[in-house]
Formats: structure tokens, C-alpha cells, sequence
């Protein structure tokens, strides 16, 4: 049986457009992370909307509702002990803020995927901006809805940055975190 690593647990939240590769990078961390056997979870936007929020539209009010109610989950995951890897649009200032209330500012760390609304267009996999783009879809980020990028991030990762680049940058980030 695995030793698990005993540490204060955390919340990262990967935030940027669709398609900016929020998911990837916090699939991949936890891949690093399980590795060393530090018991951490990753909470997907996706995943959360075909589940407990499934009961959402994408207008601004209910996005803030999701953003809410993933927040408290990860907080009950931060109580008994493990690291929150979050993958979520999160696009307004006011929400992050409030996820940082809710899962403590000392546990909050925040990782925007800065990529451009052009690369996440190339890279949409489920044609969400080509449906936006001709009315299929309301209330698309980058497209008919805002995002606000965040001002004082924890990390900001640039688009041109490879996968593995990405993680060690965010690894040497949470080092003292971690140890």
C-alpha cells in the first residue's frame, strides 16, 4: 500500500478562455501529483455541468452559481485534506473573488492559461465558437460574454508554452507548498 504525502492542502484555479487548456494542464498536474502520492482531485467545468449543475444556463447569474457551488465542494475536498485542481472558465473578477472567499485567500491560487480567442478557436474540439459565432450558442466567453482577465494572478501560463513547460513552471510555483 502507498504512503500518501501529508501536506496543507490548496485550491488552484486554472482559469482562460474555452478552450485555453485549463483541463489539460490540471489533468496533467494530477497526474504529477498522484505520482509522488499527494491526494489531490480535479473539479472540471465540463464535468460539474453534466452532474450537480446541470441545472445551469451559461448566463452570467447561473455561471456565478456554478462557480459557487463548485467552490464550496472544493472547499469539503480542502477540509479532508486534498489539493483542488479546478478547471473552470471562471470569467468574472467578482467570482474568482468570491471562490477565493469561500476556499480561504490562503488556500487560493489562481493560474490563468492566457491564451488568445484565436488558438482557442483552432482548438475547439466541440465547435462551441463556431456556433456562438452564428447565434447556435448565447452567452459565449470571448464571444457574446466577457472575460476579465485576472489582474494578480498566482501563475500565468502563455499559450506558446509546451505542456511539460507548463507543468514544470507550476510544479517549481508549489514547491514550498508541497514540501
Amino acid at each position: 500500500m502507498k504512503e500518501t504525502t501529508t501536506i496543507r492542502p490548496f485550491f488552484i484555479l486554472f482559469t482562460g478562455l474555452s478552450g485555453a487548456g485549463k483541463s489539460t494542464l490540471a489533468n496533467e498536474l494530477k497526474q504529477k501529483l498522484s505520482e509522488q502520492n499527494i491526494p489531490n482531485y480535479v473539479l472540471d467545468g465540463d464535468v460539474l455541468r453534466k452532474g450537480i449543475n446541470k441545472d445551469l444556463s451559461f448566463s452570467i447569474k447561473d455561471r456565478k452559481e456554478n462557480l459557487r457551488r463548485m467552490a464550496e465542494i472544493a472547499s469539503l475536498f480542502l477540509d479532508a485534506g486534498t489539493i483542488v485542481l479546478s478547471a473552470f472558465i471562471a470569467p468574472l473578477e467578482e467570482s474568482r473573488h468570491q471562490i477565493k472567499e469561500i476556499v480561504g485567500p490562503e488556500n487560493y491560487l489562481e493560474i490563468f492559461i492566457n491564451t488568445s480567442l484565436e488558438t482557442c478557436k483552432k482548438r475547439d474540439v466541440k465547435g462551441l465558437y463556431a456556433k456562438a459565432e452564428k447565434g447556435e450558442i448565447q452567452n459565449m466567453t470571448g464571444i457574446d460574454s466577457p472575460y476579465e482577465p485576472p489582474k494578480n494572478p498566482f501563475l500565468q501560463i502563455e499559450e506558446t508554452s509546451s505542456i511539460e513547460e507548463s507543468i514544470t513552471t507550476i510544479l517549481k510555483a508549489i514547491h514550498n507548498r508541497l514540501h
